[in-house]
């Protein structure tokens, strides 16, 4: 995007990080721009704070992961192995989650890949947004989960977009990585895993991130569903597949809304008629 030419002696302060959305500050000849920089690093300090608060406190969950997956069975090695190359909590637990319960491990392995699938879609909007050089976005790519997106997309500016990911995401694969590994390591201490219910972590978390994002009826309605099925599939299914098939809510709730916007329209087009 060009840079557009500010009147003849404005001060100008861009914190847009690069071509893109920035936030340009202009005054009067000979103005301070020490309160415009300020803003810029109060607004900087505050994107950080709140990258921070999410990474820690999804990152500790990597310890109900390393308990979970050792309780599963798997090795140590297979258990830091999926923290460190998957680096998707919800595709992890239910990969962990269908082996434990007995499940064929294509099914697992399928449950988990199409719960990951959902960060393709993520990245389309966060590869816009960030607008990485093309070097860097292979790396940047393995950071594309629910947490991150979740943070970077309020921002109001490139700059603190970028700001949010990165920390969000750096601060969250270290600390996820690293409790997995205490928590894998600590499994035979704790004895029964299921007794402590540490499977539920992971998803607590996640709920507690996607609620505020559900503002529409339809959003809500669709989640609501998406639930029921899972839970009503749960007992007659093998494990892995009731989260898929749970993905049915949403052209189910669409083609009913789109069905009534229809019915809507005719009835609209039919009193004005009349009139």
């Amino acid at each position: 995007m060009a840079e557009q030419t500010a009147p003849p002696g404005s001060d100008r302060v861009d914190d847009g990080g690069g071509d893109g959305p920035g936030t340009r500050v202009t005054g009067e000849p000979g103005r301070d721009t020490s309160s415009a920089t300020s803003r810029v690093a109060k607004r900087d300090a505050d994107v950080v704070r709140d990258a921070l608060g999410v990474g820690i406190a999804v990152g500790l969950s990597g310890f109900a992961f390393g308990v979970t997956s050792a309780g599963a069975g798997l090795t140590l090695l297979q258990t830091c192995a999926l923290s460190l190359l998957v680096f998707t909590g919800a595709s992890q637990f239910a990969l962990v989650g269908a082996l434990a319960a007995g499940g064929n491990p294509y099914t697992a392995a399928a449950g988990a890949f199409f719960l990951g699938v959902r960060n393709a879609f993520y990245g389309l909007r966060l590869s816009q947004l960030l607008a990485l050089p093309r070097a860097v976005r292979p790396f940047a790519a393995h950071w594309v989960i629910d947490e991150t997106t979740a943070v970077t997309l309020p921002q109001p500016t490139r700059r603190a977009a970028r700001i949010g990911f990165t920390v969000t995401g750096l601060t969250l694969y270290v600390l996820w990585n690293l409790t997995t590994l205490v928590g894998a390591l600590g499994a035979e201490a704790l004895g029964d895993t299921d007794a402590w219910g540490l499977d539920a972590a992971s998803p607590a978390v996640f709920l507690a991130l996607l609620a505020p994002m559900l503002k529409s009826t339809t959003e809500r309605v669709t989640a609501a569903l998406a639930v029921l099925l899972a839970l009503g599939l749960l007992p007659v299914l093998p494990a892995g597949l009731p989260v898929l098939l749970s993905a049915l809510a949403a052209p189910v709730v669409l083609f009913v809304t789109g069905r009534r916007k229809i019915a809507t329209t005719v009835v609209t087009q039919g009193e004005e008629r009349r009139r």
